[in-house]
């Protein structure tokens, strides 16, 4: 399949998954057919220069249910962006299905059991405003933002870190970063617990606040979250990094244990400010050695950890959006080659499948499936930040 089939085809499944309020459900047709707050906003990040309206609909309506309240049973807090909402025009039959197997969730009621999508709301609404010079919106979401960043500093940082506290599997999402599925690695973890890659959102996410500072103008509450992330800086590089590893760890519990998995989440730092230059080539080298990188992609877990599966969730399966996001870092640090690599490695794999799903599967043979009976999950084929990444590489210039 030559690019621009493949672009006619990424088109089709991209407006499949506009729903009727114009922001990108997470997945069709099987799973996520909702706003989820981290998805949409990396699915807007990763299409800004293909169409903006993306990222403007995710920040708009996300804003328009970001957290009023402490409610512990959504896990609700002020200022929060949420994790996932299904609207009223979610189809029933969909939906009814979907809560059979997840008992906490209400069409039209959001959940907020998600550490990053606030910190990414920062992050996406600074690059929105980079790529468009927007500056309405940007005023328009002046108190969304503030409030953002409150809630960073009052209920989301413990300790200097970004933390969550896990929840029952009956009352919540018991991971609440980005690898929500990853099982025993951070399920039995005593909270609160700091995710790495979700540090340098932290401290990304000041540094774009500075720069919306030319539209919203000078704000206290700005000073003191780049202070604050400031510090974050200072004891992250200290507390997350494995000297006998020459690698981040993949995060830390509540007494500030080291959680010492090899993992792919350190990648996905190097898009931010957090690393000092020193650290930014072992962390592209240790990415790409034989127990990460496979012919189609770097996987979540090293082939070295006890835990490891290939055939995993999120436990060495490799996933698009996951990767993408480490190119983009790959990019800042003028890795082109390895940037490339990935994204052939992605296209690879879009070609084998004929579609580039929510994750995939590959074996110790490189054998690559996404149906194998054996799979722990089966892999939603339309898939938005999926999507948006091949979209993404294959318009870049």
């Amino acid at each position: 399949m030559d690019k621009e089939v493949a672009l006619k085809k990424l088109k089709r499944d991209l407006d499949a998954l506009v729903s009727p309020e114009g922001y990108l459900y997470a997945g069709v047709p099987t799973k996520f057919m909702g706003l989820f707050g981290r998805d949409s906003l990396i699915s807007g990040w990763q299409l800004l220069d293909y169409d903006s309206s993306f990222a403007k609909q995710a920040l708009l309506s996300l804003a328009e249910i970001q957290g009023q309240k402490i409610d512990l049973k959504t896990g609700e807090e002020p200022g929060k962006i949420p994790h996932e909402f299904y609207s009223k025009n979610v189809p029933e039959s969909w939906f009814s299905n979907e809560k059979n197997g997840i008992k906490w969730l209400e069409k039209e009621k959001p959940v907020y059991f998600s550490v990053d999508s606030t910190p990414l709301f920062l992050i996406v609404a600074g690059k929105y405003y980079r790529s468009t010079k927007d500056g309405n919106l940007v005023r328009q979401l002046k108190s969304n933002i503030e409030r953002a960043i409150n809630w960073i500093l009052e209920y989301g940082t413990v300790n200097d870190f970004l933390r969550y506290n896990a929840t029952g599997k009956e009352k919540g999402l018991v991971s609440q970063s980005w690898k929500d599925g990853i099982g025993v690695t951070l399920n039995n973890q005593k909270g609160p617990v700091a995710i790495v890659e979700v540090q340098g959102y932290t401290f990304q996410a000041a540094e774009e606040v500075k720069k919306l500072a030319e539209v919203l103008g000078p704000s206290e509450t700005t000073d003191k979250f780049v202070e604050s992330t400031q510090k974050l800086k200072e004891q992250f590089n200290k507390k997350f990094w494995m000297e006998e590893q020459s690698f981040y760890c993949l995060g830390i519990d509540g007494n500030d244990n080291q959680i010492k998995s090899i993992t792919s989440n350190p990648g996905q730092l190097l898009f931010t400010d957090v690393l000092g230059k020193e650290r930014v080539s072992q962390i592209v080298d240790r990415i790409f050695q034989k127990d990460m990188w496979t012919p189609y992609g770097i996987r979540t877990h090293s082939t070295l950890e006890p835990d490891f599966d290939p055939l995993s969730y999120q436990r060495g399966s490799v996933w698009p959006h996951d990767n993408w996001i480490i190119a983009q870092g790959l990019i800042k640090w003028g890795y082109k080659k390895e940037a490339k690599k990935i994204r052939e490695a992605l296209f690879g794999a879009y070609q084998k499948f004929g579609f580039l799903p929510e994750f995939y599967g590959v074996t110790l043979d490189n054998q690559i499936t996404f149906d194998d009976d054996n799979l722990e999950d089966k892999p939603v084929t339309i898939q938005a930040w999926s999507v948006g990444a091949m979209i993404n590489f294959l318009t870049r210039k």
